[in-house]
């Protein structure tokens, strides 16, 4: 079986990052998504070990120490992590695995996976991102302004990935991460490996 690839999203808060990745696994169900550990307090409509493995600091810092994870961050007082155990098992039984992750932990990825694929998604301008972390009615104001300028910082390394995609029309966005993960299937090492026995036979 061909070893899987694995891709990694990453985008500032408020781009439609989570909502592109829910719809691209509703359209390639075979595309694991890597649930990664946090310390953030759940949202209410979050649910432990689903969309994420909520932690305390403590057992994060635990977990940290022992060399668990692919990938960690601090972002917005808070941790996150991704566990390398569960990530590797995926990839070497030859599933894809998505990586919904920030641009510290994407370069963190690809010193230990340099053939990693990673994605950058961009807002079609930094009015409409405010507007749409005003849309949330999750956060205050002063917030809010806060996630403004720490996406201006992240939005400055979109030059580290391999893609980009600009999250104006939902659907077009959708299309440009779909197109993404066909290529990536498409590549000749990925089909040699597939197809083996045909191409054997064709050559």
């Amino acid at each position: 079986m061909a070893y899987g690839h694995l891709f990694i999203i990453s985008a500032a808060s408020g781009t439609g990052k989570t909502s592109l990745v829910k719809a691209l696994l509703a359209k390639k169900p075979e595309l694991k998504l890597s649930v990664s550990h946090t310390t953030r307090p759940a949202r209410p409509n979050e649910e432990n070990g689903v969309h994420y493995h909520f932690l305390s600091d403590a057992q994060f810092v635990a977990m940290l120490g022992r060399g668990e994870f692919l990938e960690s961050a601090h972002v917005h007082d808070a941790r996150y992590g991704t566990s390398q155990a569960q990530v590797l098992q995926s990839l070497q039984a030859g599933v894809d695995v998505l990586l919904e992750i920030d641009w510290q932990g994407a370069q963190q990825v690809r010193q230990q996976y340099p053939d990693a694929i990673s994605i950058f998604i961009l807002p079609p301008s930094i009015e409409a991102l405010a507007q749409r972390l005003n849309d949330r009615g999750q956060d205050s104001p002063a917030v809010i302004a806060k996630r403004l300028a720490a996406a201006r910082d992240e939005m400055r390394h979109v030059v580290e990935f391999d893609y980009v995609t600009i999250n104006d029309y939902f659907d077009v966005a959708l299309e440009d991460l779909l197109a993404i993960i066909r290529a990536q299937g498409l590549k000749a090492s990925t089909q040699l490996s597939r197809y083996q026995t045909l191409i054997q036979a064709l050559t």
